[in-house]
């Protein structure tokens, strides 16, 4: 049996308890649990955790020989220090997302992860859904042959003002690090890179406070490019309602719409490019199928990523979503935080991460938030 210890007993943290209680996580347990609340250790208690042992601090659990993975809940600022600690003592992590707040500290903890033989794991839960692990399938495979474009509309996050005035950490430099990039959108960037690759250089017209009353983005338009001369568009906001959720892929070999949690593949019988070397009618079109794709499989969600992480540490099977992989949809969450803030492109091969983070530190040194709750600050996880 694996020991699991969890740090950060707020909602996300409790549900990955109930979960693993529940026999849904092979071959794990529950061993122990901490939380700098106090207040937060009596739920385990109130719900019959009486024999998981609880702390205070990370690192005495860290270094009590009680757990073998640890699974950090936290505030994402903290996600790199509670993991490099925790490969101090030689433990097995999986963190929630996103990796962190800026890709400098993320950088840091990956070159800790790689000086050990423990598996690292991200909660990146998207990847098992099989909607988008079939995207993925396409795609590598060439079935789309080589990517022309990509849009993805994802507005399906409305907030009004009292989501954003319910919490003192909410929508701040301080405390969550940006928006609605950092808070809801850190599975779309991770899906994004992993299905289509990274992008060479970004440009974004981003809004600050544009709809509420509040000092981070809510509502981003990033225009992307890539090596090969394709095209991207990430368009997001908690200020639409009804919302939209549309990805849009288009390729040599037709396009993909994923909408509904349905895949549709408009497949050209042979590549345009080829259609067009041999077409001599002006308003020629390659013939078409519409194709609608199966996606089988079970989307296991957050359990499917702890199966996965427990059997890697049992079986030395291949990780869905390692650690190491969330500096990647952060690199694109900083740069289209940086493009804004410069006004300028920015490539992500060589983004300027101490420009990034003096920017960061003087947007929190000069926030026009007076006062943070710490016992609100510390439920982050869980409330997205």
């Amino acid at each position: 049996m694996v020991r699991i210890g969890i740090v950060g007993v707020g909602n996300m943290g409790r549900s990955h308890i109930i979960h693993i209680r529940d026999g849904l996580v092979k071959n794990a347990k529950i061993t122990a649990v901490c939380d700098i609340d106090p207040k937060r250790l009596e739920w385990m208690d109130s719900n019959g955790f009486t024999e998981v042992r609880q702390y205070l601090s990370a690192e005495e659990m860290y270094k009590s020989g009680e757990v073998d993975l640890v699974v950090i809940a936290t505030p994402h600022y903290d996600h790199p220090t509670l993991a490099k600690l925790a490969f101090k003592y030689n433990l097995n992590v999986i963190i929630e997302k996103p990796a962190g707040v800026y890709t400098k500290q993320v950088r840091e903890m990956n070159e800790e992860a790689e000086k050990t033989d423990n598996v690292f794991g991200i909660m990146y839960n998207q990847r098992t859904n099989p909607v988008y692990k079939k995207v993925r399938e396409l795609i590598k495979n060439g079935e789309l042959g080589e990517i022309k474009r990509a849009i993805w509309i994802i507005t399906t996050w409305y907030r009004p003002q009292a989501y954003h005035d319910s919490g003192g950490w909410r929508s701040m430099w301080a405390t969550e690090g940006g928006g609605v990039l950092i808070n809801q959108c850190p599975h779309q960037l991770d899906l994004w890179w992993w299905m289509l690759g990274m992008p060479k250089r970004i440009k974004s017209f981003v809004g600050f406070g544009k709809h509420y009353n509040i000092e981070v983005e809510d509502d981003v338009t990033a225009f992307m490019e890539y090596e090969n001369g394709a095209t991207g568009l990430f368009i997001t906001t908690t200020a639409e309602a009804p919302g939209t959720n549309r990805l849009e892929i288009s390729g040599d070999r037709g396009k993909i719409i994923v909408e509904d949690d349905k895949i549709t593949f408009y497949r050209t019988v042979i590549p345009e490019r080829e259609f067009n070397k041999s077409n001599t009618v002006p308003f020629g079109q390659p013939e078409v199928w519409k194709c609608e794709i199966p996606t089988p499989g079970e989307n296991t969600q957050h359990v499917g990523i702890l199966n996965n992480v427990v059997s890697a540490i049992e079986n030395k099977t291949e990780l869905l979503a390692p650690g190491t992989q969330g500096i990647n949809g952060l690199t694109i969450s900083n740069a289209i935080h940086l493009s804004a803030w410069t006004d300028d492109w920015v490539y992500t091969d060589n983004l300027d991460e101490d420009l990034f983070y003096n920017i960061l530190q003087d947007k929190i040194k000069n926030s026009t938030i007076k006062k943070i709750v710490k016992e609100q600050v510390s439920d982050v996880k869980g409330t997205h």
